[in-house]
Formats: structure tokens, C-alpha cells, sequence
């Protein structure tokens, strides 16, 4: 199942999130992973599948639950979820621009 959403859905008014490692789109795609775009065009896959595996993951534990996980929306350009997890967008730029692809570690 794929997840789409755009930051012009999720914006507090007159907030334009336009940092070039801001998330400017996503889709949730199976196996715990999100294909994402930033403002600046770059692209890629954060794979997030580490979760289930991890011991102690903090606020990302609830994660775990597809359900969940699933509810990955864009807040001012962050990826967020429904019990207040997030990532840090500029690292994850960081990350996927150097490699495409990024594997989240936990």
C-alpha cells in the first residue's frame, strides 16, 4: 500500500518549509521502508525494517506495529508519526544523497 502525502497538506499557515533537506514528499512502501523526495530534488529509500529487530528503540518501539508505521505523514517537511516520533530530516539527506538508499539504525 502506498502513502502519498505533500507538505502543502501539512503546513501551519504562512510556514513554507523550503531548507533543501526539508521533506518536500513521501510514500510508505512495504517491508517498513519510505521512498522520499527533499526540497532540493534529491531522492531515495529510508528502510526502517531495523526497527523489528531492535531491543530498545525508544519512542520508535510503537513503530514495530505496521499499522503504525504506516501513518508516516509530513509535518513542515519532517517525517513524523501519530505517537510523536520523527526523523531528522538533514540527516536523513545526508544520508540518502550520498547513497540513495538509507538504512536507519537503531
Amino acid at each position: 500500500m502506498s502513502i502519498q502525502t505533500t507538505p502543502e497538506a501539512d503546513q501551519a499557515a504562512g510556514v513554507i518549509p523550503a531548507a533543501p533537506w526539508r521533506v518536500k514528499a513521501l510514500s510508505v512502501l512495504p517491508d517498513y521502508r519510505l521512498s522520499i523526495t527533499f526540497m532540493d530534488g534529491t531522492n531515495g529509500i529510508a528502510d526502517f525494517s531495523s526497527v523489528l529487530t531492535a531491543r530498545e528503540c525508544g519512542i520508535f518501539e510503537a513503530l514495530k506495529d505496521k499499522a503504525c508505521f504506516d501513518q508516516a505523514r509530513l509535518d513542515l517537511g519532517v517525517v513524523t508519526w501519530p505517537n510523536g516520533a520523527d526523523i531528522d530530516p538533514a540527516w536523513m539527506h545526508e544520508q540518502i544523497k550520498v547513497n540513495k538508499s538509507w538504512s536507519v539504525p537503531f
